[in-house]
């Protein structure tokens, strides 16, 4: 997959995407006005208008942006990513998230604001990656690398939102961990622990249980 930034895309409506997408992710939509974007853009209103129709043309091309370099992640079937996630992966895992969210992405910033104040468009997003994370839980249980789950649809939710936490919250984590989670280091350190409780627990016991 290509680097979200898409450095190579110069274009000019590419140019002003890129900055309504920023814009967008630091204040919200109704906060930035077309004119905004256009000095941010380096260009006049006119052009934002000439290549986009109007602010909600802008809009709607910057969530098929970003929902295209988001589900860009997961772009292989479920069964090819259920054996590279049981595998000696990791450090290929730390990869794929350092290339879809490099140092300076806005693309973090939009999905989490878009998430928070559930915008319809992080409502699509989170429901297909939900669907993918149901298939992907399906076919690890199918390959005998994931213990059936007594009840699948809370626990594919549970692992989303585990994963969504990294962008939700990624400032937080940074400086609870001392490192940003979305870098290769910070991605590393997370699937580590992570694995970990996931394959060996973190409890000894069930609540109100005694250990053995």
């Amino acid at each position: 997959m290509s680097s979200i930034a898409d450095e190579g895309d110069l274009t000019a409506k590419a140019t002003i995407r890129n900055a309504a997408l920023r814009l967008f992710g630091e204040r919200g939509h109704d906060a930035v006005t077309v004119r905004e974007i256009a000095a941010a853009a380096g260009v006049s209103p006119a052009l934002v208008v000439h290549h986009f129709g109007s602010k909600e043309g802008l809009r709607a091309a910057v969530d098929a942006y970003a929902a295209k370099a988001f589900d860009g992640l997961f772009s292989m079937n479920e069964r090819d990513l259920a054996q590279m996630l049981t595998g000696d992966s990791g450090a290929s895992i730390a990869e794929m998230f350092a290339r879809a969210f490099p140092h300076g992405s806005p693309l973090p910033a939009y999905l989490r604001r878009l998430l928070l104040v559930n915008d319809p468009a992080a409502a699509a997003l989170f429901g297909r990656w939900y669907a993918l994370t149901r298939r992907l839980l399906d076919a690890m249980t199918e390959i005998g690398a994931a213990r059936p789950a007594e009840d699948p649809a809370v626990r594919a939710a549970f692992l989303l939102v585990n994963d969504l936490a990294l962008v939700l919250l990624r400032n937080q984590v940074a400086a609870a961990i001392g490192v940003d989670p979305l870098t290769p280091e910070g991605v590393t350190r997370w699937a580590a622990e992570a694995t970990a409780v996931y394959t060996k627990g973190a409890f000894l016991a069930a609540p109100g249980e005694k250990p053995s």
